[in-house]
């Protein structure tokens, strides 16, 4: 049976597992801290109920996706043997050096080791390895086992037959991965979001509204489309000739709307005390995990949903 080693059972750790067990993958869960990963189990014991009525395990009963995942209490006996390592320590560059130094030193040699990294570039933590050529950040967003998308970001000595082993083993465990051509800062969707959030900030920080209207034009407008088609395509699809003919249409007024957003807002300004209190408005920072729960079961639905009605 395939294995592979998940290594950090926090938050993106546990729900790797969860992605790994559910596609019938023999899961070994590591972590440094004592009863990080019995924690973890205990989690995903409470969730697979609702991914099962969700049906978002491949058809699995809950308890055989759980005694796929086994916890390890040696980094070492956990790689061994193992196809995959999916990495998932805290964004500090030094740990993470030290990290990927004991992961390709006790991997097996032809496994790859992906990192969950947000914020690193590979280049950073991998260029003094021997095995420097099997490592790429395989970025996820959180919580991957109920939001697909997976950024695969190779350093500039990543093989490509890694990054293409990489990107099968993701899509056979229900994934969806897009490949970068190179390493950048914030890969693709921190950057969009960044830029989203920017302005966001910004249109607060001036008052043009409040943090509720921002969220309204996301959630019941662009929202709407982007859940199943990205800006390209949403652009492609209106105006009557294509991107082309939207381009042609549109590029002038775009271009006077993007020379009024060269300014930054300061989110820690006296902006964030304006948004803090429009959400805490809406809800109590004690009702902050009831909420995040609710988040979840939406995001089975729509992951439901989108299984129903593909958009291929």
């Amino acid at each position: 049976m395939t294995s592979v080693a998940v290594v950090g059972a926090g938050l993106i750790g546990r729900s790797w597992a969860v992605c790994f067990a559910r596609a019938g993958w023999t899961v070994r869960l590591w972590d440094p801290m004592t009863g990080a990963s019995a924690a973890a189990c205990d989690y995903i014991a409470a969730m697979l109920p609702d991914m099962a009525a969700a049906d978002l395990l491949g058809g699995h009963a809950a308890e055989d996706v759980l005694t796929r995942i086994t916890v390890i209490a040696d980094l070492e006996d956990a790689l061994q043997g193992v196809h995959h390592v999916q990495e998932n320590a805290p964004e500090n560059l030094e740990q993470k050096r030290r990290l990927f130094g004991d992961l390709d030193r006790f991997t097996p040699p032809e496994a790859v080791i992906a990192s969950s990294t947000s914020a690193l570039l590979p280049s950073a933590f991998t260029g003094d390895l021997a095995g420097r050529a099997r490592c790429i950040v395989a970025h996820p967003v959180n919580p991957p086992h109920l939001i697909p998308l997976v950024e695969l970001v190779p350093a500039p000595w990543t093989a490509p037959a890694t990054i293409d082993r990489t990107e099968v083993l993701m899509k056979d465990i229900g994934q969806a991965p897009v490949r970068l051509e190179h390493e950048i800062e914030g890969f693709l969707l921190n950057r969009l979001q960044a830029a989203v959030l920017d302005e966001a900030f910004r249109l607060v920080a001036d008052g043009y509204g409040s943090a509720e209207a921002i969220d309204g034009c996301m959630r019941d407008g662009l929202a709407m489309r982007w859940s199943f088609m990205g800006p390209f395509e949403t652009i492609d699809l209106n105006a009557p000739g294509g991107v082309r003919d939207y381009v042609e249409r549109y590029q002038g007024m775009f271009r006077g709307l993007t020379d009024t957003m060269r300014q930054s807002a300061d989110w820690a300004g006296p902006v964030l005390e304006r948004i803090e209190a429009d959400l805490r408005r809406k809800l109590a920072a004690a009702d902050l995990p009831q909420r995040q729960m609710w988040r979840d079961k939406k995001l089975m639905a729509l992951a439901a949903h989108r299984r129903a009605y593909s958009t291929d």
